[in-house]
């Protein structure tokens, strides 16, 4: 399975790009039993590693950042909340 992570819709260099995607104690990853169903929680933790990786290279990102896959319906999707949030893999029919 190719997830490509899509553009975000939101500039790097904009105040909104702010958030690194770090689970913490206070900021839990989590993720949707639908998600979990339809990616695999492995592919979702390969996809939460490279968004890490990419808010370090780019010092933050926009709080909604998504995965495309052309053998799926849907695409998978990262929220990150603000302070007392959580870090969450989901479809768009969760949200």
């Amino acid at each position: 399975m190719t997830l490509t992570l899509m553009p975000q819709e939101v500039p790097f260099d904009d105040r909104a790009s702010s958030w690194m995607f770090q689970p913490s104690a206070n900021k839990p990853f989590v993720a949707t039993p639908a998600a979990i169903a339809e990616f695999g929680l492995d592919q979702i933790l390969r996809c939460l590693d490279y968004l890490r990786g990419q808010a370090e290279i780019h010092n933050g990102l926009d709080y909604l950042q998504v995965f495309q896959c052309p053998e799926k319906k849907q695409p998978l999707w990262f929220i990150e909340d603000g302070p007392g949030g959580a870090i969450t893999a989901l479809l768009p029919s969760d949200y």
